[in-house]
């Protein structure tokens, strides 16, 4: 497997730079949207700005963030592994399991549907604000896609970081897309031992 290192700006010289994430899930505002039978005519939907404080307090939430809706390695295996065994996750005591991309609203919704995610609560991260907060947006213009989020997974227990699980490699357009340790195996495990 290629190994990725970070190329730093200013002098352009190859490094290994491991993200600097934070101890506890930064507060950052989600644009959601929300069903709302009141509003008229074919989206019955409204906008509803979500706080990452209220989403985390006094909940224990595994989280995992990817690089996008409707990619292989998302579509295929990361989403659907964390919905297939979210009932083993809820058993070892999580209250939910996020899954963060650096996509808007619609395009969440719409992969949810896709994917048919019952499950799994799907989080917008459109302008890659919680991204940048967690040290975990690269570029990957590389593929055109602008600024997107590293692949990782954590656990979160009312708002602290206890465990997080960074693919190897981290940087900007990266030539692989790593998927060792994200999935929901490692995070079941680490659950089952801790």
């Amino acid at each position: 497997m290629i190994q990725c290192h970070h190329i730093t700006i200013n002098s352009k010289v190859n490094m290994t730079q491991e993200p600097k994430t934070p101890t506890r899930v930064p507060n950052v505002t989600l644009k959601t949207r929300v069903r709302d039978e009141s509003v008229p005519g074919d989206n019955p939907f409204r906008w509803e700005d979500v706080m990452t404080e209220d989403l985390f307090r006094g909940k224990k939430i595994v989280v995992f963030s990817l690089p996008g809706a409707f990619t292989p390695t998302c579509s295929s295996t990361h989403l659907p592994g964390y919905e297939k065994k979210y009932d083993e996750l809820i058993a070892l005591g999580v209250d939910e399991v996020y899954c963060i991309s650096v996509n808007d609203a619609f395009v969440m919704y719409q992969w949810g549907k896709d994917q048919n995610i019952k499950n799994v609560k799907l989080l917008p991260d459109g302008s890659g604000n919680f991204a940048r907060a967690m040290d975990m947006a690269v570029k990957k213009d590389d593929l055109g896609f602008g600024e997107r989020s590293w692949r990782y997974s954590m656990f979160v227990d009312d708002g602290k970081i206890e465990k997080i699980f960074i693919e190897p490699g981290f940087q900007n357009d990266c030539p692989t897309d790593p998927f060792e340790i994200s999935d929901v195996d490692t995070m079941l495990d680490y659950l089952r031992n801790k």
